[in-house]
């Protein structure tokens, strides 16, 4: 059952009952047509297969292996083209957040904060993002286990925020890899939120000699699939109408044209376990 504050989030759009949500877009904002561009495939595909649907995108990237990588357009100028882009499709809308003073920065645009896994155990970040009022989700980190992230969950609410979701992306194998455990999903659903899987962040190969993130982005499916068929809540897919010409995390993302038939799939998957 949907908790009531994403049952208000989605009230504008239609979707199946019992259906997963979808978190979608680009890692970055790269430009105004990007965004407007993956923003309306989005709502359009959410209305085709009953899917609720928030638009995703970094308003910046903090998190770079190399300091020469791209991290954005300006704060305030990507913020208000996410706001755009929703306002224009009807579509909720996230972003990650890096600092506690950017949770009042980005609030103001957005109807998710987005806490990055790196940052999932930063106090006064999670404090902060509760503050705003807004729903707090938290990326589990590389290093943690499922059950672990009932301290995440327990430093939003009891900063008087019950509106907390949890996204799986995976655990650090080795230096240059990462390994998804799909019993963390069920253990973090025991932390009473909604738990989302990252397909395309877990597929990551950070750590590169070349200073950019490798990934395996034709395993999205694989992992997307699982994914639901343990009972995940939501999915998070970073897609891109070309990624290898991405400023961000090309490596890692859905071609936006390969999206319809993977969503397609994906419901029937849902259908049979439900």
């Amino acid at each position: 059952m949907m908790p009531e504050y994403l049952q208000q989030l989605f009230s504008r759009q239609t979707y199946r009952a019992n259906n997963f949500f979808l978190i979608a877009g680009p890692c970055v904002v790269e430009s105004e047509d990007l965004v407007m561009e993956v923003a309306g495939n989005l709502a359009a595909l959410g209305k085709k297969y009953g899917i609720p649907c928030v638009f995703k995108a970094s308003y910046r990237k903090a998190n770079r292996t190399s300091a020469h990588s791209f991290s954005g357009i300006g704060d305030e100028k990507a913020l208000a083209l996410i706001q755009k882009a929703g306002q224009t499709f009807g579509l909720p809308t996230t972003s990650d957040i890096h600092s506690a003073a950017e949770a009042a920065l980005a609030a103001p645009f957005i109807d998710i904060l987005q806490i990055p896994a790196f940052l999932c155990r930063q106090t006064d970040l999670l404090q902060a993002a509760a503050a705003t009022g807004k729903i707090v989700n938290v990326k589990k980190g590389q290093f943690l286990s499922g059950p672990s992230m009932k301290f995440a969950v327990e430093k939003i609410q009891q900063s008087g925020n019950s509106r907390v979701m949890l996204t799986e992306r995976g655990n650090t194998f080795g230096y240059q890899d990462l390994v998804v455990d799909y019993r963390n999903i069920p253990w973090m659903q025991e932390h009473s939120v909604p738990v989302i899987m990252d397909c395309t962040h877990s597929l990551q190969q950070p750590n590169q000699q070349s200073g950019v993130t490798g990934g395996n982005p034709q395993l999205i499916g694989t992992i997307a699939k699982a994914a639901i068929a343990v009972g995940a809540d939501g999915l998070f897919i970073e897609t891109h109408p070309n990624p290898s010409v991405a400023k961000s995390d090309g490596a890692n993302m859905l071609a936006l044209e390969r999206l319809p038939e993977l969503l397609e799939q994906l419901v029937k998957i849902r259908e049979a376990i439900n």
